[in-house]
């Protein structure tokens, strides 16, 4: 889960959810879960005392095992941090700066590091799995969206090798929450790098305008890109098959990230994992009341709607009873009759208006008088309110099995969501005793589920082809990753979602794919999965394993063959 972005205002943010080893290292043996603790074997002498740098990177190693299908599997877990500087930094360029400062300062202060631009220390969780070589495993970046959250709740829900126990679709009792092992880590296929946002969880910023040169669109990629590209050279992973894996705004991250890293950075990778997408936000559930016109964002939430009414029992036997069954029904009803209806705006006939307003009330459960008040046009707000006892109770936003008492029965939309609510802490009560307790790391230091971006992120963002950035609330990323897909065509991409995320509903990221601007026969490189969760499909048993399966699945299926010795 990770924050997504409230109704009122895409720049603010949601409070809630919504992510190598060398030969000497893998020749030793397993030590005793977490007890291995010990700071890392520096390579060098550290940091350069020149360079203006104000943090330097840290390491901690720990070893443990994971049980993945009655498999053992032995691990080496590294946390830390590395340090990333924005887009046009080098080290030459800041040297030179440092000396410049130096001819004014008075002798004996010579070479003292000052910071001279802004810069990002990253935290980072990976795992290795040990004993084996490493062009031969292969390794996946996760990171969770927001934008500005830690990748605690991927770490800790989906595919870590622990894993914090939400059952049922009610709120869970307070601590001591379950830490149990991870039947579904993904240690079993890949190599896992867990990555924190600038800003978040343990990872920090500093400098002058640190705030403008991490926290936007493109600032964001360029950092993880500048990460990925550190990890890949300290830890010997060059030639590993590689994997990106967002969820939420990280599939947005995802599309800018792979664009940067195979055209300007030069690195193919072989699969990018979306889960939850959200890649051209004029589509998201809320947006188009605030932009009269674009009507396709209410075909694409309706099929969610539906598959929401039926879970709370509010549809009829008029309707089919089967979830696939009946969200097959709505997407072609949708995508057909309801979307030209919308289109034809005050043209549309009265009866026809009539008729679509009376098959609204079959899939959705709302009241048709309702219906026609809102001009056959309902927000995910207006449904998550409306749905449950005429708004005395909050449906989930993020899940929408969910439920809870509103906070005020007469407000427009929810000021809370009643999934987040229901799960929030658990996940960072989880992670914070983990991360502490078994990876030896941050006793002595604050852990920001969210970074504070409110009022300082810029959705800007350079198309391909732009001579410059655009901006607005509808950020589109499409053209992103179909020019990765189309640089790369091997490139090969999952989609997952979940049929009750009323935040990025799971038929808009069909939408999404079948719009990206490439050749139709790179569509053949996209698979699609769904699940009968929410927007952390991993939260739902059953949907958690199918999610592991399938990406396990993909991984082997896309890494290719070991190269030749020589």
């Amino acid at each position: 889960m990770h924050p997504f972005f409230p109704r009122t205002s895409l720049g603010a943010v949601l409070a809630l959810l919504v992510v190598g080893c060398s030969p000497a290292a893998m020749a030793q043996g397993p030590a005793r879960d977490g007890k291995d603790a010990r700071p890392a074997a520096k390579a060098d002498a550290g940091p350069d005392p020149q360079l203006p740098r104000h943090f330097t990177p840290e390491e901690t190693i720990t070893t443990g095992s994971v049980v993945v299908a009655r498999q053992r599997v032995d691990y080496r877990a590294i946390t830390g941090t590395l340090v990333v500087h924005p887009k046009g930094w080098d080290d030459v360029s800041a040297r030179l700066d440092l000396e410049d400062k130096d001819r004014d300062k008075k002798p004996g202060e010579e070479g003292k590091p000052k910071v001279t631009s802004a810069e990002a220390s990253m935290f980072f969780a990976a795992y290795f799995k040990q004993g084996v070589a490493p062009e031969s495993r292969p390794i996946t970046f996760l990171f969770n969206g927001g934008p500005g959250s830690a990748t605690f709740w991927l770490h800790m829900g989906a595919f870590g090798p622990r894993r914090v126990s939400t059952p049922g679709d009610r709120h869970m009792q307070a601590a001591p929450y379950p830490l149990v092992n991870n039947d579904e880590s993904l240690l079993d296929v890949s190599d896992l790098v867990f990555i924190d946002a600038p800003g978040a969880g343990f990872s920090r910023i500093a400098g002058p305008d640190k705030e403008k040169a991490f926290w936007g669109v493109d600032p964001d990629a360029h950092a993880f890109a500048d990460f990925i590209v550190a990890f890949l050279g300290k830890y010997g992973r060059w030639n590993s098959p590689k994997y990106l894996f967002g969820e939420s705004y990280g599939t947005t991250r995802a599309a800018v990230l792979i664009r940067e890293l195979e055209t300007h950075r030069l690195v193919d990778f072989n699969g990018v994992v979306l889960l939850s997408q959200a890649l051209d936000f004029g589509l998201l559930p809320d947006v188009p009341e605030t932009e009269p016109g674009n009507d396709v964002a209410y075909e694409l939430m309706l099929p969610t709607f539906a598959a929401t009414a039926a879970y709370h029992h509010k549809l009829g036997t008029d309707v089919p009873q089967e979830l696939k069954a009946l969200v097959a029904e709505v997407e072609h009803f949708a995508s057909t009759e309801y979307l030209l209806a919308l289109q034809q705006g005050a043209a549309l006939p009265e009866a026809e208006r009539a008729r679509i307003a009376a098959r609204l009330h079959a899939y959705t459960g709302l009241p048709v008088e309702y219906l026609r008040r809102a001009n056959l046009r309902i927000t995910g707000g207006d449904f998550e309110k409306m749905l449950r006892d005429d708004g005395l109770e909050t449906t989930g936003r993020l899940d929408t099995r969910f439920s809870g008492p509103a906070m005020d029965p007469l407000e427009k939309n929810p000021d809370y969501d009643p999934y987040t609510a229901s799960v929030a802490s658990a996940y960072v009560s989880g992670f914070n005793d983990y991360v502490r307790r078994e990876l030896k790391f941050g006793n002595d230091r604050v852990f920001k589920p969210f970074a504070d971006i409110h009022g300082h992120w810029s959705f800007e963002h350079e198309p391909p082809g732009a001579d410059g950035p655009t901006f607005g609330t509808g950020l589109d990323v499409l053209g992103d990753l179909a020019s990765a897909m189309k640089y790369n065509p091997n490139l090969k991409v999952l989609a997952n979602a979940g049929y009750y995320d009323l935040a990025t509903p799971f038929y808009e990221c069909v939408y999404e794919m079948q719009h990206l601007p490439m050749p139709d026969r790179l569509q053949a490189n996209i698979e699609y999965r769904f699940y009968e969760s929410g927007h952390m499909v991993y939260a739902q048993e059953a949907s958690r394993r199918a999610l592991h399966d399938n990406v396990a699945d993909f991984v082997r299926r896309t890494s290719g063959p070991l190269p030749p010795r020589r």
